[in-house]
């Protein structure tokens, strides 16, 4: 994970952004690159965040309509209401859609109603401005209890590249998007760089509690907000935003909706966390390829790249959409892919229906162009290619690469150099 540049708070703020939806576009060819780290679902960070002490609403996980009513039940306040939250790794579930109708991804309801609600959610697709016509699946529903507030914040813990620590960003007022806060009352945020060598400091964490104008003890509160930096480095988080950061009646700081993000470098470590992975929201064309340490990720287009480099990736998606067409996936290989890594992605690549002819584009620097033309080969045969396959090799052992696909006895067409290779992949789709 490369810690983003915050030299500014507009800054700070769109990075804030970037990284709740784990995404950075190339300039032309519209890819989306993913950072590195893991995403959980509510009901995680919740259970996470408790056990660091951090206050958060009380809820039941169910996934399965017999244990809603229950919990439903368990949950309800004295007039008996609840708040039934689809589970999603997506923003804007509140003015979301389901595809069966359904407007809406959360609600408050009676607990006699729950489970009448709960089947038209629990199982089918949510639509939001965030996951794209797709939509995702709610294979989970978090049933919380209706919490009283008194004033909702924003706090948040991001990392820093200007500073090469963490760094907290905080307002008074919270509960709707930050963009539009810093927009309109910019002066209400403030930013609180810590030194990692030091952790977060008394006199920091107080300057935090004053940020936010919060009214109950102020003692209490400087606890929570060092719980939540400690989960943020005890956990190898990217990212810790609490939006609201609510205050109850009672002045007690509560987390009322949280999204946490971790750097996938850490999972080693944090194999507990790393375990709560859900694939189902994640297009399982990328599950497959991180399973083989690939970089996938998924384009609307029909000709399939697969490249070793991420610049070089996107110079391959942007020169193909330079000639007319359009690439269907962004695929790096990385420097050193083995024979089995190159089979494992022509294989993703061939099963994409989208896929009309695949284009391969190899810098031999670390990677052999003899080894990676072999590899290709064995793919070929392998997956039993169906559609025009167009290779470019260059750099170390090249010429030995080009006698090995030349003699393959596969219908590969090799190309020149990149422009060759991007007109003969463009051109191979009309016929």
């Amino acid at each position: 994970f490369q810690p983003p540049q915050l030299s500014s708070m507009l800054g700070a703020l769109a990075l804030r952004a970037a990284a709740k939806q784990a995404v950075s576009a190339a300039p032309c060819s519209g890819v989306a690159l993913q950072l590195r780290s893991l995403n959980v679902h509510e009901y995680q960070g919740a259970l996470l965040m408790s056990k660091f002490g951090i206050n958060v609403p009380e809820g039941i996980a169910v996934t399965n309509i017999a244990d809603v009513e229950a919990a439903a039940k368990a949950m309800a306040d004295e007039k008996g209401e609840i708040v039934l939250k689809s589970q999603i790794l997506a923003g804007g579930r509140g003015l979301g859609k389901f595809t069966n109708g359904l407007q809406g991804g959360v609600h408050i309801v009676t607990a006699s109603k729950t489970k009448d609600l709960a089947k038209q959610m629990l199982g089918q697709t949510l639509v939001t401005k965030q996951t794209g016509a797709a939509g995702r699946p709610v294979n989970t529903l978090y049933i919380a209890k209706k919490m009283k507030l008194a004033r909702e914040m924003y706090l948040a813990i991001l990392l820093d590249r200007k500073t090469a620590g963490p760094m907290i960003i905080a307002c008074s007022e919270g509960g709707t998007s930050i963009e539009d806060l810093a927009e309109k009352s910019p002066e209400k945020i403030i930013k609180i760089a810590i030194d990692i060598r030091k952790g977060l400091t008394d006199a920091q964490a107080a300057e935090v509690v004053k940020g936010l104008e919060v009214k109950g003890n102020a003692s209490d509160a400087k606890m929570q907000i060092q719980a939540m930096y400690d989960l943020f480095v005890k956990t190898d988080c990217t990212m810790v935003e609490v939006n609201p950061m609510a205050e109850t009646p009672d002045g007690q700081l509560l987390a009322a909706d949280a999204k946490l993000s971790f750097d996938d470098n850490a999972a080693f470590r944090q194999k507990e966390i790393f375990a709560m992975r859900d694939e189902s929201q994640i297009d399982s064309r990328e599950v497959a390829a991180s399973k083989f340490d690939l970089n996938y990720i998924g384009l609307d287009g029909s000709i399939g790249c697969m490249v070793n480099g991420a610049g070089l990736a996107m110079a391959t998606m942007d020169i193909i959409k330079l000639h007319g067409a359009a690439p269907s996936n962004f695929l790096d290989v990385g420097g050193s892919a083995s024979e089995q890594q190159v089979v494992e992605a022509f294989k993703i690549l061939t099963g994409d229906p989208q896929v009309k002819a695949i284009l391969v584009n190899i810098f031999g620097g670390i990677m052999k162009c003899d080894v990676i033309a072999s590899g290709i080969v064995a793919a070929a045969k392998q997956v039993k290619l169906a559609v025009p396959l167009i290779v470019r090799l260059e750099g170390t052992n090249v010429e030995q690469g080009k006698e090995i696909l030349r003699t393959s006895g596969m219908p590969i067409i090799t190309a020149d150099d990149l422009d060759d290779a991007a007109v003969k992949a463009c051109n191979s789709i009309k016929k």
